[in-house]
């Protein structure tokens, strides 16, 4: 099974419960989860990181090969279908949604999750009932595309934090 991470993980990592200064582990294994071929990200999620001006953006500079790239043919043709998908219910949402959500990461998430069978990683929660923004875990639900938070990918991966001595 591949994991590919949201941006909102990484970023939620780093200012909150893993900060690099206090939890170098959780960086450390996410390099060896990526090398062991379980977790990965996107190009357009790496561009995101790396628009900001901190220690996310240094570390996301040198960890190309976590981030896959989407420009294959098989990538934007699931692409036109999550944007097709979301057009078609962008009457039932707030003004400016389907721009907010098509112009970020999100969607290419989705779409490269679609064509290799992947497990979207992130902290947004599903719920239908939503009308200010299209949420990843809505848009998974409706392609089929399984999606979980970092606690449940951390889970099952058996992922360990050990303190040494």
């Amino acid at each position: 099974m591949i994991y590919l991470l949201d941006a909102n993980t990484l970023i939620e990592a780093k200012n909150r419960y893993y900060q690099m200064s206090i939890c170098p582990g959780y960086w450390d294994w996410l390099h060896k989860a990526n090398q062991a071929g379980e977790v990965n990200s996107i190009r357009s999620v790496r561009d995101e990181l790396q628009r900001g001006n901190d220690a996310l953006a240094e570390w996301a500079k040198g960890q190309a090969p976590l981030f896959l790239d989407e420009s294959d043919q098989a990538t934007q043709t699931a692409f036109a279908q999550v944007a097709q998908y979301v057009a078609s219910n962008a009457l039932l949402m707030k003004t400016g949604a389907i721009e907010e959500f098509l112009g970020g990461a999100d969607p290419w998430l989705i779409a490269k999750a679609m064509t290799i069978n992947a497990t979207v990683v992130t902290h947004e929660q599903l719920n239908l009932a939503i009308r200010r923004k299209f949420l990843i875990p809505n848009v998974c639900q409706h392609f089929g595309v399984r999606f979980v938070d970092t606690f449940e990918l951390l889970n099952a991966l058996e992922a360990r934090f050990v303190l040494e001595g």
